[in-house]
């Protein structure tokens, strides 16, 4: 059952329309508690796959499935009045050929009313991009590091620091901007050369460790909050420490419980008379 369209809404026009603008903000979101918390600060919501690892406890994000981004996504959109809402294609879910793609996308934005799905991979994947987006299918690219592709890439690590991987980034960034993707992620990407390929392409680029001359930023809402600490990447930022606040306050909860202090007397019912 598909869930009906938001008024009012930013959408991927708007956001390709923002390219050389105003800089486009853009988190991660997976439940809908916290899709109304970021959503009037946000042009885009992305509902990644990363949720695998900081809500699941998965190792990489390979495991994800398309019931979990289904499943999240329609949590999201249950909190969205504002923000662009785009849903990650796990991995297996489009890679097999542009018509596999098509269907997964299509049940994606069938059954969560999201606005758009996004994939990863450069020039091998833009004929994908390309048939999804004259269908009808809004795309959101994705370059340089890739999670999917984590095993045959040997790990996270920043690209672009040989000529050749340069060049191929080049490449990818040039099959993805023409492919009629609305916009295209670059992640961990050295900063001249994602500087370069902003500039290279005329749609937006949305930045993970890349440049602040990107037209726009996003970062996992779990690592800025200091939700996720499993490890942190060096291009985080981190604006809270949730994770040690909501340490404190369990401690303090059971503290006062193991003490009969909680719960007191104006935490119980009276009987009524």
């Amino acid at each position: 059952m598909s869930v009906p369209a938001r008024q009012g809404r930013i959408t991927p026009k708007r956001i390709r329309s923002m390219k050389g603008g105003q800089p486009i903000v853009c988190l991660t979101a997976y439940t809908t508690p916290m899709a109304r918390l970021l959503d009037a600060h946000c042009d885009l919501l992305l509902v990644g796959d990363s949720l695998g690892m900081v809500l699941y406890g998965m190792e990489t994000t390979v495991s994800v499935t398309l019931d979990m981004m289904i499943a999240h996504g329609k949590a999201v959109m249950r909190g969205v009045r504002n923000a662009c809402v785009v849903v990650d294609m796990p991995f297996g879910s489009y890679q097999e050929s542009r018509e596999v793609a098509f269907r997964n996308a299509v049940r994606l934005l069938q059954e969560t009313g999201c606005d758009a799905v996004k994939l990863e991979g450069g020039e091998e994947m833009a004929e994908t991009i390309a048939f999804l987006s004259t269908r009808g299918v809004p795309v959101l690219g994705h370059i340089g590091l890739m999670p999917q592709q984590v095993h045959t890439a040997g790990g996270y690590r920043s690209v672009g620091h040989s000529d050749e991987e340069s060049a191929k980034l080049r490449r990818d960034a040039s099959a993805i901007g023409s492919s009629g993707a609305f916009a295209v992620v670059i992640e961990g990407i050295v900063e001249t050369l994602a500087r370069e390929l902003t500039a290279l392409v005329d749609v937006p680029t949305i930045g993970i460790g890349a440049s602040s001359a990107c037209d726009g930023q996003i970062l996992v809402s779990d690592d800025m909050l200091g939700l996720f600490n499993d490890f942190t990447p060096r291009f985080v930022k981190r604006y809270d420490e949730l994770g040690q606040r909501v340490d404190k306050a369990a401690e303090d909860y059971a503290r006062e419980v193991r003490a009969r202090q909680f719960p007191a007397p104006e935490h119980t019912f009276k009987r009524r008379s």
